[in-house]
């Protein structure tokens, strides 16, 4: 992709290589750059690396070898206690079991994600707003997240990656408990939100039907170098 010089992109990886212990397969990803405000389809059959790219994205994994920059800051090489501060700040996770605290209030799951970004002031107006666009009633607000339906869950996840308004969102495979017109009408709220923060998007999923929804679409297997897996 394309960008100026003066400007770092969002994502770039260098010769990633990750194993998890005590088993032999190897992820090794080659380089590849993602421009800010980028909207990627990340898609690949199971066991091809998906989330393990997502999870070094993120910071969950640190890479064997090889360097992850986000935001022209070298993420993977940062310690872990300002590693998971970047990424409190500046990149918005929805993992596919949604990790809300059950317990906690819809609002409150919210304001951890702002909490642990050094927020100390309300977010609660934000997080209406947010959960507005979402198309998930108000009342819900101060509900646990355990009485949630899994599409409700779903919406309060993402509006938590999104309450901080991160320059890039990481999402892996959010859809798979919907049926076509929930994945539909979700898909679009996402996107809009996405275009209107200018954040950059990158959707891990399997489905193929949507791939429509995006303008880069990326096979994690022709990210790979795949002669050093082994």
């Amino acid at each position: 992709m394309s960008q100026s010089n003066n400007q770092s992109f969002a994502v770039e990886l260098d010769q990633v290589v990750h194993r998890y212990p005590n088993q032999q397969t190897q992820f090794c990803f080659s380089a590849w750059q993602v421009s800010q405000g980028a909207r990627i389809f990340l898609h690949g059959p199971s066991g091809s690396g998906k989330t393990t790219l997502l999870n070094l994205l993120s910071g969950v994994l640190v890479p064997e070898s090889g360097a992850v920059s986000i935001l022209g800051q070298p993420f993977s090489s940062l310690p872990a206690r300002k590693r998971d501060k970047f990424r409190a700040q500046h990149v918005g996770v929805v993992f596919q079991q949604f990790n809300l605290i059950p317990h906690l209030s819809v609002i409150k799951n919210i304001e951890l994600a702002a909490y642990f970004a050094g927020n100390k002031q309300s977010v609660r107006t934000s997080a209406e707003q947010l959960l507005t666009q979402l198309k998930l009633p108000m009342a819900l607000l101060d509900t646990a997240a355990s009485s949630l339906s899994v599409g409700q869950q779903q919406r309060v996840a993402i509006a938590r990656a999104l309450i901080n308004k991160p320059e890039i969102l990481l999402v892996d495979e959010p859809t798979s408990a919907l049926d076509a017109d929930a994945r539909d009408a979700f898909m679009q709220v996402l996107i809009a939100l996405c275009e209107s923060m200018n954040t950059t998007l990158i959707f891990v999923s399997h489905d193929q039907a949507l791939r429509a929804y995006f303008s880069d679409c990326v096979s994690v297997k022709a990210l790979q170098q795949e002669e050093q897996i082994c």
